[in-house]
C-alpha cells in the first residue's frame, strides 16, 4: 500500500521563505521519513492582483 503527501510553496514547512535551499532541506527531511518525490507540476491560482503560479510536489512512500 502507498501513502501520498502533497506540498507546495505555501506549505507551513517553508514559513513564507520558499527558496531552493529550503526546498532541498524539506525534501531531505521527508526522504529521511521514507518519502520520495514522484511528481512536480505548477498550477495557477486566482489572487487579488491576478493569478499566481505555485509549485506543487507529490511525494509517495510505502506503508
Amino acid at each position: 500500500m502507498k501513502e501520498y503527501k502533497v506540498i507546495s510553496q505555501k506549505d507551513k514547512w517553508f514559513s513564507s521563505k520558499f527558496d531552493p535551499a529550503s526546498l532541498q532541506a524539506a525534501l531531505n527531511s521527508f526522504a529521511e521519513q521514507g518519502w520520495r518525490l514522484i511528481a512536480v507540476t505548477s498550477a495557477d491560482f486566482p489572487g487579488a492582483f491576478g493569478s499566481r503560479n505555485e509549485l506543487i510536489m507529490v511525494l509517495e512512500r510505502d506503508v
